[in-house]
């Protein structure tokens, strides 16, 4: 059989297993729809949890970024993980005790107040709409490469598997449709790592052989990959980060950001009671636990594997002929994701960091003109079985899990948007009298539109999987993690001031995003652009969204202190949440 027949047969068989599951659990009510009717268990809600979060950017480009830039890059995994640890420690067990059914719901009836509520739907549909490019960018490189299709059509083939089973399932038919996703994407994420894992290291635990000893050369694994890699021109991979301050925002950005995902939040609103909460989100922690130990191992062995392919006898003696390149590069090449320029005319693929002064005589010695493949980061894991000639179920299962996770987020996403829209701006701010017949009829043509939407979006993405989804972590941290945090635990907070923090922080993370990515030509703007150079005091603008929800704080603060205290009914409400009093018994909504 065929390497593209094992993918369809892995690809389709995945695709009717979730169709079959909403079908199953298709929702019946706003509350089935909204909380999957808030009777999850927690280990099932734990897994569902983990595939939601964890999107096409933490199986397909997290490996991938963190293989290009080394240890420079391990914010990703650093601030994602622990993110997750705030989250399950300080929001979900509070937010599941108040007993609503979206963040907007929260932040609307804590600061009493249809302004805060909407300007919290505006933020969440940002921040959502943000992610879910992320997630369909991620789709449509999976779909392109596994179903040898266009990059566009691949997109628009995910958008309708979502569509098929989000639109009628709702939370109840996502939640269980992702524990499948989430036995998908794990099993194939591992598997092709502990051959590897094996081939390079002789030990079949990733993560342990990342740190042993490489088979080929007796050297320590990443001594030999920064050797390999500084014999390029690359800066060693283990290197250190030199701009300290913000390698700390960006991991801060990425943590509160983490806290502050609206489609994560409303996970914990589908269990019974807030102790099924809090081993929910044990339980994801776990299950989230495999995979991110598993990537930096991953990364560091992808990154080795390819210098390997293209220097077969090291980095000093000359690369291979473009004619003899190995079938998965020539894949590849077909989707666009890989590109070569004999830029020398030598015939064979140079593969160095042109962008080193320092290493310029080097390149020059060697008769290199410039650095000739150019790979998209968001294929290293999905390439990574092909480099190491791994069998063809192994790449089928890979297609099944990079597909798995980006359209696992994706639903949680449109979810938390059509929610937002069809319960918060309709049934609470627009239409409070609309039948629920009318509102689950609303939330569904929202859930419609905003699939519309998120696949225009992804087939115009403003960067690779990653990066676009660290945008979405700033958004959150800088205006929804605030208010959530002060809803929770400071009584003295207000309407007023929770409006104004919120605004403050999601408009100047907005404005730096998008005059330092240059997404936005404005004139009088030129000199602004994505480089170190640029930034104010070396900050980027991943990480800005800490700056953010600074601002945000200290707006949200002085504004309450110079206005009116929250009614006396609400101090007594923030007092109840925290409370553990009850915290046993299911609140109704």
């Amino acid at each position: 059989m065929s390497q593209y027949w094992i993918n369809m047969l892995f690809v389709g068989a995945s695709f009717l297993l979730y169709i079959g599951i909403a079908v199953w659990a298709r929702a019946g009510s706003t509350k089935e729809f909204y909380v999957a009717g808030g009777g999850v268990h927690p280990v099932t809600n734990g897994m569902a949890t983990a595939a939601d979060w964890m999107s096409a950017a933490s199986f397909i480009s997290m490996a991938g970024i963190i293989a290009s830039g080394g240890y420079a890059t391990s914010v990703y995994l650093m601030g994602w993980t622990g993110g997750y640890v705030l989250l399950a420690m300080l929001l979900a067990p509070y937010l599941r005790k108040f007993g609503k059914f979206t963040v907007p719901d929260f932040i609307g009836d804590r600061f009493y107040s249809r302004g805060a509520r909407l300007v919290a739907v505006i933020c969440l549909i940002l921040i959502s709409v943000t992610y879910v490019i992320g997630q369909m960018s991620g789709a449509g490189v999976a779909f392109s490469r596994f179903l040898e299709v266009s990059n566009s059509a691949g997109i628009w083939i995910a958008a309708a598997i979502v569509f098929a089973y989000a639109v009628f399932g709702g939370m109840k038919g996502i939640t269980y449709t992702q524990v499948a996703q989430y036995v998908v994407l794990i099993i194939a994420y591992t598997i092709p790592a502990v051959f590897i894992a094996m081939q390079l290291t002789g030990n079949p635990i990733p993560m342990f052989g990342m740190f042993g000893t490489h088979v080929e050369s007796g050297m320590p694994l990443l001594d030999k990959l920064d050797t390999v890699v500084q014999d390029l021109g690359f800066a060693a991979y283990t290197a250190d980060v030199d701009n300290k301050l913000n390698m700390f925002l960006f991991t801060l950005s990425l943590m509160i950001g983490t806290a502050g995902l609206p489609h994560v939040i409303i996970r914990f609103f589908t269990v019974p009671k807030v102790a099924d909460a809090r081993w929910s989100a044990g339980w994801t922690l776990i299950f989230i636990a495999l995979l991110y130990l598993t990537a930096p191992a991953v990364a560091s062995m992808a990154r080795l594997n390819l210098v390997d392919t293209i220097y077969p006898e090291g980095p000093q003696a000359e690369a291979i002929q473009y004619e003899a390149r190995p079938g998965w590069i020539q894949t590849w090449e077909q989707t666009g994701l890989i590109t070569w320029e004999d830029k020398n005319s030598d015939g064979r693929i140079q593969m160095y960091n042109d962008t080193n002064a320092t290493f310029a005589p080097t390149a020059q010695e060697r008769g290199w003109n410039g650095n000739e493949l150019v790979v998209n980061n968001d294929i290293i894991v999905l390439a990574n079985p092909e480099i190491a000639n791994l069998p063809g179920w192994v790449i089928g299962l890979i297609a099944a899990g990079a597909i798995a996770a980006a359209l696992s987020t994706a639903a949680g996403l449109l979810l938390a948007i059509s929610s937002a829209i069809s319960h918060d701006l309709i049934k609470t701010i627009i239409n409070p009298k609309i039948s629920e017949k009318n509102e689950m009829l609303a939330a569904r043509l929202s859930m419609t539109a905003a699939i519309i939407l998120a696949t225009w979006l992804g087939l115009n993405p403003p960067g690779f999987a990653a990066q676009v989804v660290a945008l979405a972590f700033g958004l959150a941290a800088a205006s929804l993690f605030p208010a959530l945090m002060m809803g929770i635990f400071s009584k003295r907070v207000n309407s007023k001031g929770a409006v104004a923090g919120m605004l403050v922080g999601v408009v100047s993370t907005s404005v730096y995003i998008f005059l330092y990515l240059g997404w936005f030509f404005i004139p009088g703007t030129a000199s602004f652009a994505n480089t170190p150079d640029n930034w104010i005091f070396g900050i980027s603008p991943q990480a800005f969204g800490a700056i953010g929800a600074i601002l945000n704080f200290a707006v949200a603060y002085a504004v309450s202190m110079a206005t009116e205290a929250p009614p006396q009914e609400i101090q007594d409400l923030v007092e109840s949440v925290r409370t553990p009093k009850g915290a046993g018994v299911a609140l109704d909504h």
